[in-house]
């Protein structure tokens, strides 16, 4: 099989591997329009299970990306002056650009092709027998099928800039500052010994309120360092300015697809789905895009069973995914529901935010409800039962809303 990988991100790169694993007479081509080495970003998220997966498939560049990760297994949360610990689950953070890096070197040492600075659209698709969109949530190739793909853009309604710092955090680190105009908070996170990734989020009003939407890129990250400082140890934050020299700030917009294949082209990652940033999975599902693909094609010869095959395996998957996403974001978008109440309950609760019951119940009765959850079987088995209940009913009366 001919094969077009059109991206050169964590999908495109992996499935590649996968191929050329699967069948070294496979022809794969990986295109992507920057130049190698590029890649903007600090540092991405991933657990355990993931890696075990990734050494299931491939071995030689799971060891790799293990050799260069970091780990943590508690978290952190700062509300003003006080600051309450949780052990949890072991997280791995890589940077962006190393993990490309190792994914780059073992496709070439598969004999795939990588095409850097290489840009393509509808009009100039490779003459292959899959194309394989992998460029991103604004992917030209599935916006110029738009009508096919159905695609879906929700915003979200807080603003957010993705930063890096050379303050290097011990585990997880969430801090909340109150400021005369709201709150604003981040999300800290090692991906390597020399530096951390620090998210910053606040909703509309604070922004403006702050000046933070007009300051240019020195002026932002100076006042942002001022209002983070307790955890930051006086290191500077570092961002990657505009072109107009403004701070980026972005609101982020949830993706999905009504199919996501067209024909010999198919979706894959960002440019079929994304998931809000605060569960820290968008590179893990790219991942997991690429292995479910690989499989879908090994297991059938004929390409339109093998598309439907993947498209209905990994649809299925994101929908609990998906709802966690969506009730993270809700989570923090009406922070002021919970960032007063004492300090191990508001922590607690942060790590339930992917909860479709918290939103319905008064937040110390929900504290108090899973508290006595992890003692008894039987409220467990209800709080399971109630909580997709709930969501299935918001669920309908969203898309209610929007006809």
């Amino acid at each position: 099989m001919k094969v077009a990988c059109v991206g050169g991100g964590p999908a495109g790169l992996y499935l590649s591997i996968l191929l050329k694993r699967q069948d070294p007479s496979h022809d794969v081509t990986v295109h992507e329009r920057d130049p190698e080495g590029s890649t903007y970003g600090w540092g991405v998220t991933y657990w355990q299970g993931l890696l075990d997966r990734l050494r299931d498939c491939d071995p030689e560049s799971a060891s790799a990306i293990e050799a260069e990760s970091v780990r943590w297994n508690e978290g952190v949360a700062h509300v003003r002056d006080l600051a309450t610990r949780q052990p949890g689950d072991e997280g791995h953070g890589i940077g962006r650009h190393k993990l490309l890096e190792i994914l780059a070197a073992r496709a070439r040492a598969l004999g795939v092709r990588l095409e850097y600075e290489s840009g393509i659209t509808a009009e100039n698709l490779p003459d292959a027998d899959l194309v394989v969109a992998g460029d991103g949530v604004h992917s030209v190739l599935r916006t110029h099928h738009a009508d096919d793909f159905g695609a879906e853009l929700t915003p979200g309604r807080n603003s957010y800039i993705w930063l890096g710092t050379t303050k290097v955090f011990d585990s997880f680190t969430f801090a909340f500052v109150e400021t005369e105009h709201g709150w604003i908070w981040c999300y800290g996170y090692p991906f390597s010994s020399e530096q951390s990734t620090c998210v910053i989020e606040c909703a509309p009003d604070t922004l403006a309120g702050l000046g933070l939407d007009r300051a240019s890129e020195g002026d932002g990250l100076a006042r942002l360092g001022k209002l983070f400082a307790h955890i930051l140890d006086g290191r500077p934050l570092i961002g990657r300015a505009a072109a107009d020299g403004s701070t980026q700030w972005l609101t982020f917009r949830t993706l999905t697809n009504r199919s996501w294949y067209r024909g010999n082209l198919v979706l894959i990652g960002d440019a079929a789905h994304t998931t809000h940033y605060s569960i820290g999975a968008g590179t893990t599902l790219a991942l997991e895009d690429a292995i479910a693909l690989a499989d879908a094609l090994r297991e059938s010869a004929d390409l339109p069973t093998a598309l439907a095959r993947y498209e209905g395996e990994r649809k299925s998957a994101l929908l609990s995914l998906q709802s966690a996403a969506r009730y993270s974001a809700q989570w923090y978008e009406n922070l002021t529901r919970y960032i007063h109440l004492p300090p191990e309950q508001m922590f607690a609760l942060l790590g339930q935010r992917h909860s479709p019951l918290l939103p319905y119940v008064p937040p110390q009765l929900y504290y108090r409800l899973d508290r006595a959850a992890g003692q008894l079987g039987a409220l467990r088995r209800f709080k399971r039962w109630l909580g997709p209940k709930l969501a299935r009913g918001a669920h309908a009366r969203a898309l209610t809303s929007r006809k």
